[in-house]
């Protein structure tokens, strides 16, 4: 039993063991959206992409990036460093904790932000900067603080879009000579003194205030010239009636005069026994009303003369209706025809 284990046999079990551990060593799978970056005897030798690779044992060995990504625990973060020979080339987003920023108008706020970053060279991001996630974190932290503290504390709520994209066109020379393609920076939380916070709801209740006040002084005003065009419109119409019915009263007065007349003849006589009579008529009109304000009356002399002469008038020639119906009784004429003209 012992004869058939001999030296030989030994010696090529142990360089089958070698070659095994140097096969297994030498192959390398990588997976997809991953890449390796290879050294041979210390210097740069070749990236390797996704699939099976072969590399020489003791010779050509990955080099590791070192990355720096938080963890969030309550409401603290803590960094986690880790060396990693395989590089992700997928999109990466960084949440770094809240930094403490200045703006214009003096006012400390402490704003949270997330960094979306893409390795695109993993050359260069292994060999042009000692901690790329680092130098990532920090120049995303300064640009952050540079790009605030040109600004106001409102605008800064106001224009959040704007931040975005000026800190990512500042940060996108710097981080290319890494190797690293910036596709997006997110401001997502502003965090302020409680006494910023409190005056600054004031001022929006008192903004709201303002304008509530604005809209009522508003709507005022338009129910006001609503009103006056109204009313303006109403006086126009009621102006117009006015016009209207004495034209009609005139003309109708007018055309009343004119039948007496003609009853009666148009000497001169007549036309001054006719006026006086239509004024006495309007006189004894207006005596009602006037009796009205007080206890005693004054009349006019010249209502007196008329009264007088409208009692003369009947008593010598009658009425100018009843001259009116006796000369239309004589034309032919009938009487309800003259009485309608004096009514008129």
């Amino acid at each position: 039993m012992e004869s058939y284990i001999t030296p030989g046999l030994i010696i090529s079990l142990i360089v089958v063991a070698i070659g095994i551990f140097v096969v297994a060593k030498g192959l390398v799978i990588v997976r997809q959206s991953e890449v390796m970056v290879i050294e041979r005897l210390g210097s740069f030798n070749r990236v390797l992409e996704s699939g099976v690779n072969i590399i020489i044992p003791f010779v050509e060995r990955p080099r590791p990036i070192t990355m720096i990504r938080y963890v969030r625990m309550g409401e603290e973060y803590h960094p986690m460093t880790t060396d990693e020979v395989r590089i992700d080339r997928r999109e990466t987003v960084m949440d770094f904790p809240g930094q403490p920023v200045v703006t214009t108008d003096n006012v400390t706020v402490k704003i949270n932000g997330a960094l979306y970053y893409q390795i695109i060279d993993p050359r260069r991001a292994v060999y042009e900067v000692a901690n790329m996630s680092q130098a990532v974190e920090v120049l995303a932290k300064t640009t952050l603080r540079s790009v605030v503290g040109k600004m106001e504390l409102d605008k800064l709520f106001e224009s959040r879009s704007e931040v975005n994209n000026a800190i990512q066109a500042e940060m996108e020379e710097p981080a290319s000579k890494w190797g690293v393609k910036l596709t997006r920076v997110e401001v997502q939380d502003i965090s302020m003194p409680e006494e910023v916070e409190e005056a600054m709801r004031l001022q929006m209740a008192a903004e709201r205030k303002r304008r509530a006040t604005v809209t009522e002084a508003e709507g005022e005003k338009s129910a006001a010239i609503a009103m006056a065009q109204g009313q303006r419109e109403s006086a126009i119409l009621n102006a117009q009636g006015d016009k209207e019915s004495a034209i009609l009263r005139a003309q109708g007065e007018q055309e009343s005069i004119r039948l007496v007349l003609s009853a009666m003849g148009d000497s001169e006589d007549n036309k001054q026994t006719v006026i006086g009579y239509l004024l006495g008529q309007s006189y004894i009109k207006v005596l009602p009303n006037m009796a009205k304000d007080g206890e005693r009356v004054f009349v006019p002399y010249e209502s007196s003369a008329l009264l007088g002469s409208m009692g003369m008038f009947r008593e010598l020639a009658g009425s100018p209706e009843d001259a009116v119906r006796q000369s239309l009784q004589r034309d032919g004429l009938r009487g309800g025809l003259v009485g309608g003209a004096g009514n008129a």
